[in-house]
Parts: C-alpha cells; structure tokens; sequence
C-alpha cells in the first residue's frame, strides 16, 4: 500500500513561543501575517534582529509538544539589508542541553540567505523529533545585521513512553498454551534516553536455550546472540556485535533489531549492521521478552551487569505497542518502579571547541566531570596563595597529573588515572585538606593520588578551565600544555554547583570561544571510516586509521599493498615465488598468500590439503570413500581468481584395480566429483562436461573400446585414467566420492593436483581510442565515501579527459592537463578540488605505458604517476563528505565537451572493479579494442641480450641468444661437474678436412681470409681445486686460448694477470669475459668488483701440429670438480644446449649431469673493492694466468677456423667450442634435414642470427664437452 504523506507548517505565528538569546534583542513580532511560507508584520517590519551582531546570539523556538521536524525554511528581515548566511541548528526536549544537528554526520553549518527577499528550505536527511528549536547565526550580511524569519515544516509525533529507574523491568510472556510459532520475520524497535551509560535494555528467551540481549556499555550498544545459559558454553555458541556510540548523551536514539530468516539487521540511529546468524543460534523461536533488565526472568545471567536506568518510547514487538499492553496490564507484567511518563534531568555541559577556549570562575575547585578524545590538555589552573606557586590539573598521556610550579621549579608532581580519553564522561575530585592534597578520577580507590605540600594549597581569585585568555597583559593565567578539547559539565566551586546558564548571561564568570548547554562531542570513529579492519583512533578533530597487518594503505586502509595477479608481479620484474594476491584490489576480499610460478606462462598454484596419491582398498561395511579439499584460499577468493584468469586447469588422476571410474557407457556413475557449482559432475579429466567420459574416450583410445574410461574396463591389472579439467565454470575440486571400492578384490588411488590457472584478462584489458570525439560510457561510479580509480595509458597527444563522472553538482575527473602534469578533480559539496602530479620534465606522451592511480576518501585526496613523487590534499575537516553522481561514466571522453582521449587506456579499475573496455570497445566507433606495442614499455625486463617479442596481450622474452633462461633471462643456467661426466657437442664444419691430409694445405689457404677477426667469451666458475684448466679454445692448426689457474703463474708462453685476491679458487663465483679484436685480448674478472686487462700480443711462437702444450696437458689430467654457469662463446650457448634443449642440439651427454643453481650469485661481498690493474698488476699468493700461442700467420691471434667445445674428460674440465666459419659468397653449401630448434634453444643462433660473420657447413664433427 502506497501513501502520500502530509507536512505541514508547524511555526503558528498567533500561538508559537519564541525566545531569543539576551533580554534586550529583538523579539519576533505577536501581531504577524503570513506572507509565502513565512511571517512579517502588518507594518512591513518583521523578523528577528537582535541589538548586537555576534556570534553568540540565538533564536529559539518552542513548539509546545515533541514534534517530527522535517524541514527549515529562512529569509531575510523584511525591507532590510539584514539576513544570515550560515547558521547552526540546535534541537532539544527539555530547553537544556541542546544538540547540534548535523548534515552528513560531519556537516554542521547551514547555508543561509544572500538577500533579505528569497526564501532559502532546506528538507533534513534525518528528521529531528524534539520540542525545541535552536538557531544560532554564523555569518550574516557585512553590510547589515543579523536579520532572519524562520518557517519549520514536519508532523505531529505520538510518544508512549515508559521510565525505569534501574530496578523494574517490564516482562512480555507469550501465552503458556500456545506454541512459540517460527515466523519468517520478528522486528523490535524502540527509543531510549538514558541516564547511565550502561544498562540492559531487552532480554528475550526461546527455545533450546537460545536468547537474544540488547545491552548498553559505556555509551555503546551490544547485541548478544547466545545459546547456553553461562559463557562456558564455548565461544561458538555467543556471537556478539557492537554498534553505535556515545549513546549516554540525554538525548533519543532509535533501535530497531530485525530477524528475516537466518539474518539480523541491527539499527542504531542511520547505521545498519547485517548480520548472518551461525546456524547454531538460528532458528530462533521467542517465548518471551523483558525491557529495562533481565531479573523478570527469575534468574540473573552473566551479561546483565545493571538493569536500565532512563526512558522507552514507542516499543513496538512485530507492531505491537508492549507500552499500551502494560498499561492495561494485558499480557505484560511490572516489576519493580516502572512509570509511564519520562523524567528529564537538567545538565548544562560546556564545550570547548578551540584553541581560544578558556572558562573563568571565581573560587576553589573541588569537583568536575570531562569527556574528551584528546590524549592531552588543560583542565584546571589558577594561582596559590601567597605567591607560593602555580597549580596546573591536566591531561597527560591520557593520565590526570596535577603539577605545582614556582619560578621554573616544579613543587608537585602526581599524576593517576588511565585512558581518560576513550569519550566516557569521567569525574575529578580535588581536595587540600590538613596538608593532604587528594586527587581521585571517577571515584575510585585505585585511581587515586596523595601529596603532602610543604605549603598551603589554596587558590587565587580566580579559576581557568580548559585555557586561559588571549591577552598578553594577562598574568594571572599560565598554560604552557595543549588547551582541552572536550566537554565539562557538573563543576563545583566552594563546594556549590556552577549554574552555567549564568554564566552564560554573563551574570558570572567571564569566557570565550564555548558552547554552552550543549556537549558537542562526535564519535568519528562510528561508524568508522577505516577499511579493511583498520583500526579507528581520534581526537577532538580528526581521526587516525592503523592500518597495520591488514595489507592495505592510505589514510582510510583503502588501497591494497599487494598486487591482484601474479602477471601483475611478473611484469613489476618479479620471479617464481610466493607472494600475496588481492585479486580484488581495494574490493572486499582479503589477499591470499599464493605461489606464483613465473615460466613462459604464469601460473597462480593455489595448493589444498590432499595432493598426494591416496591409495584405497576394500573394506567391509565401506560403500564409499569421500574426500574433501580444502585449498589455500576461500571460496570467494578462489571465484575471483578463476573468473579473472584467462585458463585454469586441475588434473585429476584414477588408479583401479577391479574398481570401476564411471561405469560407462550406459551405467550410473560410482565416482564423482563436486566444483564451485555444488553439483556432482560426472566426467573426468581430459573430457567435457555432461560427457560422462574420460579423456581416452573423448580420444578413442581406451584400452577397451566397449568403454569410455579405462578403469571401466575392470580388469585385474592395474590402469588409469587422468586428465586435466579445464572448464573454469565447474573449477575448483572441492569434494572427490568414490564408489567401486566395495569388493573384496577392488584397488583404487586417487590424485588431485593443486589448482593452476594463468593469465589475467583485467591487466591486459585496453582499448585505443583514435578520435577526440569518441568515448565509452558504463554505469555511474558509485564511490560515495571511497573512490580509487587505477588505470595504464599510453599516448602521443599533449592533453585529453581520460574519464569524468558527472552528478547534479559533484562530479570526478581525471585528465592529462599537458605532456608533463596529470590531474585528478573532484567536488562533493565543498567546491571544485585538485590534486596535481608534475613529471618534473619527463613527458607523458612518449607513447609508453604509464600508471596512474587516483583516490579520494574523507579524509585526503591523493594521485600518483608512475614512480614520480605523488600529490596529497588533505579535505576539510567539517566539509560534505558524500560523492553524488547520477549520469553515465565516461571513459576516453567527456559529457562537458572538453577535449577527449588520444590514445591507449588499459587495466582500468574503479574500486577494485574492472570495466571491460574490450568488450563494449566492439561495439563502438571511434574505438577499437586492444593496444599493441608492449616492449617499448616492458621490454627492459627482458635482460642478458634476451629480445623482447610482442604479444597481443603482453609480451615474452626471447633467450635465444642468452645464455640465461627463466621468463626474463635472468636464471643463471649452471651445472656442477664430478668426475666422469662429459658432454658431447657436434658442430657443422664446411667439409672433413682430416679425410685427406694433402688437402690441409690447401684448406689453409682457402680459409685464410676466412679467419675470425674477434671473439667474446663469457663464463662463471666456482672452484676451490688450484691449479684448474678452465677455458680451452683452440683451431685445427692447434692454435689455441686458455684459461688457467695457477698457483705460481708461470707459463713460458703466458702473459699472467696477477690481482691482490689471495685465492680465486676460494669457492666464491667468479665472472670471466674475455674479448679478442684483431689482435687485441681484453679479459675482465668479475668478483663482486671488476678488474679490466688490455694485451696486444706479437709472439710468433708455433707449435708443432698436433702437439697439445704440456702445461694444459698437466693440468687436463688432474681433472676438475667446480660450478660452470651461463657458459657463451659469440652467440653460441653450449651448456645451456646440453641441460635444457638436449633432444634438439647435437649433443650426448655422459654421466651424471644436471641443472644447478651453483652459479647464483652471492649476496656478501667479502673483499674490499680494487680498481683497474695493468697485466704487471700487484703479486698475489694465487695467480689468473692466460696464456695466448699463435701459430699459422703472424697477423692472427687465433688464425685460422676455430672450433668451441666444453668439455670433462677424465675429470679435468676445459672449454672449448669449435666454431668454423665461411663467407657466403665462396661456396653454396646444402643444409642437411634437421629438427627445427626451439626459439629458446641455444641452437637457435646457428640459423637465425643475422648479424653473424660466420656460415655453417653441412658436414658433422663430434667434440666431447
């Protein structure tokens, strides 16, 4: 049923008191008209003007009964130049201690009038229900005064209400004859005042012990869901929740607490809780219900610490007034005092608000209460008698301490109490009495301090509350500690109340900068604005989020620390690791901590509790075997991560012995499996869903053709059946059952492998925008408190709007301004705001990828770009905090006709959200999906002369011409050598030269021209065996370089590279390059510091053919046990050929030979850093010996063709690599059939290479590495 409901206007101008804020003001006039919605009087005159124009005038209003409040309506004073401008509203029921009404739980001020004729109605986003209206005048027209007429609008309100004076309680007991009935919905609601600030406000009691408790401490609301009669019923069966705050201010508050199947919605004032029931406290079936305590049970529970002391109005049971019922006497019963109309107590808090607070009094102090956030500040000062000293009562550390100080010497010191700024009101008692000086906090015994002064504790004339006076004549008042921000009420002076409505009038006492009757303290903290668990504190002003251990930053927890894919961490630079996922960002599900396995493709390993092979045997009274899996990540997470990623895979695998899978074709399945979906799926891996098969019969290779699976072949001998499941819409397994295992002679085992999916579809969402004109729209943005906006662009143009949300006056934007300056712009109310990030220079359209990331929340607005230094605004601290929009979000575009996007946008999301620009890209002109050219960004990534190769969703890293491997080039590709491990490499060679040795001769001159005019060798070692051959690189003429370590480096035909390092073959990793051009040897040596040798060699020393110099002949039969690592000669990789691409290069290996991680590098440094030496370098203990013999032509270093070869013969380690080359132009050579190598494979070179000076021959020679 629908219905139109009425307002009215409830300022009578006949009937409607009104009082202003000095008896000398201005009062409305009694004989007025109406004129539109407000009142002037028949003399054109009319409105409220006070004598004075400052900011401690008022106009009140009494409405006579409570009334609902709905709207305000001002003007200006008729045919004046007076009107105000802003003002505060204040409501109240008893004309005493008033209540700041707020807009927005922030917003205080209201906007008035700009002129004396228009009428300017605000409607409250909450309706007030009081008697009382309050007007206070904040700024008004320079040029006049202070004018108003006032109009407020709303409904009459009906109030049954009921008092307890913490003793009585009203008891609601269904009928004993009828059975409790489970409704689909239960709702309580009701009004409280209190006049404690803790106290039990219902208490019901069902079946099976379960109860419910609303219990009010220190001001905060506990709802108590229990089941069991003690708290030793275990922490599972007692869920509690907490809402509201500062709920002991005198003031009405609305409860409502609402049961709807198995969830509770818990209203406190405008916050609402929902709150899903365990399904041990649920269903709840009520048999009765107590208001005001819970001893009209008969019995005393563990939660009630006090009965309620203060007023219920309006408690309504599913509808029914239990007010009207216990008036009659029908179906309620009273305990104890319970009265049916409410008595208003009269308390006149003070505020102090600011910096300039203080309040003056004549007298001694005995006794105060406070309530403050503040950890510190002023409470009490004045001056000792005598001129003995100056006493100060403050606030510090959250401590009360109470200091006596003369002349710069402090007299006193004591100091009690604890977490004094928690809100609570908490009192001080100051007592001198027979030399005795006694502080108390609250009254208790343990809160206590004594002093015994030497002297007289007796104040001056005059007493200082909160601060003193602003006034540099002023003597009488010192404070050198923070001023209070808080709230003081109940202060005695010479042991008599202080009326401060008197002091108000200014009758007594002096002050400046309070509100007085009123304590306008704020809880900021609830609800809390802080994310994500981060904890809440505040002051008086602003409040703090801890954000720690919860993996979110920003001033409200809002941004997540960690990444949402593992390709995201990829393409930051990262490697295979275990690293935490917030597949969400800023969105409501916690990071995971997830194992990312970063190959070609990066896979996200999301592992659960049973991988192993489980091995099932029949047993008797057994029919069935069900496994559960519980993975490392929850079930949200788990969707998230499957919905994000581009492929996910599982692979399931079935043993069987006599022990039937499926039972196809026609039969009722014995084994299934349960995903996501809850719903048994009953084919296997490798075949689709509803298939009913395994991945042989979607092959057509059982073993058994009758059958779909293997294992539904029944047979004694033992088969299998696996597969991958692939069909992310059914991932993860969640629950295996399996059926067959019954028979006495039935065998089976099982295995799931961890969950593995690749891809992140949101990273590499993009779309080109090619026209100023286009745009993509999507829904409106919905960040009202918290906003985050993240994207990737990339363009050529100088300026453009990359989005912009509108509303009817707020709006969101974000913009490139010029090639070096992003902005972010925003207003929620408080007018147009901007942050800026400038790039100090480097410009933005240069056509790579960069990153941006917007936030906005109640507290500060933030931008970052890239990893320039990023812009923060703080927002203001009583300033609308709500962003309103209402029209369509544009994406590359603009609804305000400002310049669009050129360009690429990519990744972008809102909140943790994805908007899928590819998708509505498609449809829209002006736009195309995608983006290409990824490596000019990413391509820096890709290291050791590794080539960046580009992908339509990302890129990939070629190690072809790398000695490294891994997603990056960046894995050190090693092998420890032991003896008897060898490696064959065969290298093509342009014809056999050994096949007729007259042809040697010839051969020689052939190839004259043909010789390599320069070489680059690189390899790593790590040994502690001295002396070592470790580079050997010889012709077939026996020219040759080596590598070798020596103790005495001394060789007839050697230069030796001496360095001050005591041991190279210290077991430490060593780095060697060795480059020749033309006759120049450059060699560096690399061990944590770099030493660079230069050598220009002339010696025409020749072997004889055939002979092998004796010194590496020694040194080859003492063999060699160390590490090798990313072993290079030009752009052939022979280590890195034998250990990963063994089945596409010619190369056998022999004994035991593995991949190692021995050449990674250490972290330490343990030598100190040594600069470039010349070969005649400093001596050391161990010598770097390179020994360089030529033979064939004087101009050659290495003349002729030169073959690489590493080798292990005999347990002596060399390399060696035979490399022959040609020129393309002397002979046409006739490539043999060959399998075609991987791009990754180190044979790749040989063929693709263009830049090499050398041509392969068709015919094969064998070399032992």
């Amino acid at each position: 049923m629908s219905y139109v409901r009425q307002y009215y206007r409830i300022l009578d101008c006949y009937q409607t008191r009104v009082r202003t804020s000095l008896s000398y003001a201005v009062c409305v006039d009694r004989f007025l008209q109406y004129v539109g919605s407000l009142c002037v009087s028949p003399s054109g005159a009319g409105g409220w003007a006070p004598v004075e124009s400052n900011k401690y005038q008022w106009l009140e209003v009494d409405l006579g009964v409570r009334t609902e409040i709905t709207a305000v309506a001002t003007q200006g004073r008729y045919g004046s130049s007076d009107w105000v401008s802003s003002f505060l509203l204040m409501f109240s029921d008893t004309g005493r201690n008033w209540k700041q009404y707020r807009q927005e739980d922030s917003i205080g001020a209201f906007t008035g009038n700009s002129n004396a004729d228009s009428v300017v109605q605000f409607k409250l986003q909450q309706p007030v229900f009081a008697r009382f209206l309050r007007l206070l005048p904040l700024d008004w027209n320079p040029n006049g005064r202070i004018g108003l007429r006032l109009e407020a609008y709303g409904c009459p309100y009906k109030s049954d209400v009921a008092s307890f004076d913490g003793s009585g309680c009203l008891l609601y007991r269904f009928s004993p004859n009828t059975t409790p009935i489970l409704t689909a919905k239960d709702s309580i609601s009701l009004k409280f005042k209190t006049l404690q600030n803790s106290g039990t406000l219902i208490h019901t009691e069902g079946q099976h012990d379960r109860s419910l408790t609303l219990e009010l401490h220190k001001g905060i609301l506990l709802l108590h869901l229990r089941k069991g009669k003690s708290a030793s019923s275990g922490p599972e069966s007692h869920m509690v929740v907490s809402l509201g705050s500062l709920l002991d201010d005198l003031h009405w508050h609305h409860v409502a607490i609402e049961r709807v199947s198995g969830r509770v919605n818990f209203t406190v004032d405008k916050s609402t809780q929902q709150i899903q029931v365990p399904a041990e406290l649920s269903p709840f079936e009520i048999n009765e219900i107590s208001f005001g305590g819970v001893q009209c049970h008969g019995t005393q529970m563990v939660l009630s610490r006090r009965n309620f002391h203060g007023c219920l109005e309006n408690l309504l049971w599913n509808e029914v007034n239990v007010n009207d019922l216990a008036k009659q006497h029908q179906k309620v019963s009273i305990t104890g005092n319970v009265t049916f109309t409410c008595a208003e107590p009269v308390s006149v808090p003070v505020t102090f608000a600011g910096a300039q607070s203080f309040l003056q009094l004549p007298g001694a102090a005995l006794h105060l209460q406070f309530r403050t956030w503040n950890r510190a500040g002023l409470l009490l000062t004045f001056d000792l008698q005598q001129q003995v000293g100056s006493l100060w009562l403050y606030l510090s550390e959250t401590r009360v301490r109470l200091q006596i100080h003369k002349a710069g010497r402090i007299l006193l010191d004591a100091v009690t109490g604890f977490g004094l700024n928690d809100g609570q009101w908490h009192s001080v008692d100051l007592t001198a009495r027979r030399g005795r000086l006694t502080i108390t906090v609250d009254k208790e015994e343990s809160s206590t301090a004594h002093a015994s002064p030497s002297f007289p504790v007796v104040s001056g004339n005059n007493l200082f509350f909160g601060g003193c006076p602003d006034s540099k004549n002023n003597q009488e008042c010192r404070n050198p500690f923070n001023v209070f921000q808080g709230c003081m009420r109940h202060i005695h002076v010479d042991n008599n109340a202080v009326d401060l409505i008197k002091v108000q009038q200014m009758l007594i006492g002096n002050y400046s900068d309070l509100q007085i009757d009123m304590c306008g303290i704020i809880d900021r903290c609830s609800p809390s604005h802080c994310e994500h668990g981060g904890r809440c504190t505040q002051s008086w002003s602003t409040f703090h989020c801890n954000c720690s251990n919860t993996g979110y930053s920003g001033a409200t927890c809002h941004s997540s620390v960690y990444e949402q894919s593992c390709e995201v961490y990829k393409h930051k630079g990262n490697t295979t690791g275990l690293y935490y996922i917030d597949v969400d960002g800023s969105g409501l599900i916690k990071p995971q901590l997830i194992y990312c396995n970063m190959t070609d493709k990066t896979w996200m390993v999301i592992q659960h509790n049973n991988t192993e092979l489980t091995k099932l045997k029949a047993s008797s009274g057994i029919n069935q075997h069900l496994a559960y899996f519980n993975y490392s990540a929850d079930a949200e997470q788990l969707g998230a991560i499957i919905t994000q990623a581009e492929h996910c895979e599982q692979e399931v695998v079935y043993h069987c012995r006599k022990s039937r899978l499926l039972n196809t074709p026609d039969g009722s399945p014995f084994t299934w499996w349960v995903g996501r979906t809850d719903e048994p799926q009953t084919y296997w891996g490798g075949a689709v869903p509803g298939s009913q098969q395994c991945g042989c019969g979607l092959q057509g290779n059982c073993i058994d053709s009758d059958h779909y699976c293997n294992c539904d072949a029944d047979r004694k001998e033992w088969a299998a059946d696996s597969g991958l499941l692939i069909h992310k819409e059914n991932l993860p397994v969640r629950w295996v059952v399996v059926g067959d295992i019954q028979r006495p002679e039935s065998e089976a085992a099982y295995r799931v492998s961890p969950l593995r999916c690749h891809g992140d579809k949101n990273f590499w969402n993009a779309a080109f925008f090619n026209k100023e004109t286009s745009y993509l729209h999507f829904p409106t943005f919905h960040g009202e408190l918290s906003a985050d906006i993240s994207f990737l662009f990339k363009t050529t143009a100088s300026s453009g709007v990359f989005l912009e949300n509108l509303g009817i006056k707020d709006f969101i934007r974000v913009e490139l301004s010029s090639p070096m300056e992003v902005v972010f712009s925003f207003d929620v109310g408080n007018g147009p705001f901007e942050v800026r990030v400038e790039t100090g220079g480097m410009a933005l359209n240069d056509n790579r990828w960069h990153r941006v990331r917007a936030e906005r929340n109640v507290k500060e607005a933030s931008l970052c770009v890239d990893a320039f230094p990023g812009a923060t605004q703080k927002a203001p601290a009583d300033g609308h905090i709500h962003l309103q929009l209402n029209s369509q979000l544009f994406v590359g575009g603009t609804a305000s006709r400002m310049k669009g996007f050129l360009g690429c946008i990519r990744s972008l999301q809102l909140n943790g959200r994805t908007l899928d620009l590819e998708e509505r890209a498609k449809i829209t002109p002006g736009v195309s999906p995608g983006c290409p050219g990824h490596c000019s960004s990413y391509g820096h990534l890709c290291q050791n002369q590794a080539r960046c190769v580009e992908r339509y969703n990302g890129f990939s890293c070629d190690c072809g011409l790398s000695a490294y491997a891994g997603p990056f080039c960046q894995r050190e590709v090693s092998a420890y050598f032991k003896p008897g491990t060898s490696v064959q490499y065969t290298f093509k060679e342009p014809y056999e030269l050994t096949r007729n040795t007259s042809t040697q001769s010839q051969s020689s001159s052939i190839y004259s021209d043909l010789t390599l005019r320069g070489e680059n060798v690189s390899f790593s070692f790590r040994t502690t065996q001295s002396p070592a051959l470790l580079l050997y690189i010889c012709s077939y003429y026996r020219e040759y370089l080596a590598v070798l370590l020596n103790r005495n480096g001394k060789n007839r035909d050697a230069e030796v590279f001496r360095t001050s390092i005591r041991n190279l073959a210290n077991g430490q990793l060593h780095r060697v390059s060795i480059r020749r051009i033309s006759e120049t040897v450059s060699v560096q040596v690399i061990y944590f510091v770099t030493i660079n040798v230069t050598y220009t060699h002339s010696n025409k020393d020749i072997l004889k053919s055939g002979e092998l110099d004796p010194e590496i002949a020694r040194l080859n039969s003492l063999g060699f046990s160390g590490c090798l690592s990313v072993v290079q000669f030009n752009s052939i990789t022979p280590l890195k050929a034998a250990l990963l691409y063994p089945n596409t290069n010619p190369v056998i290996v022999t004994g035991p030979l593995a991949e190692s991680t021995c050449g990674s590098s250490s972290p330490a440094n343990p030598y100190p850093a040594e600069t470039t030496h010349p070969l005649s370098g400093k001596r050391g203990g161990f010598k770097f010996s390179l020994a360089i013999l030529v033979g064939g032509s004087d101009s050659a270093l290495i003349g002729g063709v030169i073959a690489v070869v590493i080798f292990v013969i005999l347990s002596a380690l060399a390399i060696m690599v035979r490399f022959l080359y040609r020129r393309k132009e002397t002979f046409h050579s006739q490539e043999p059939k060959s399998i075609k190598p991987e791009a990754d494979s180190p044979e790749y070179p040989f063929h693709s290479e263009p830049t090499s000076q050398n041509v392969l021959s068709e015919n094969q020679k064998e070399y032992f590495i």
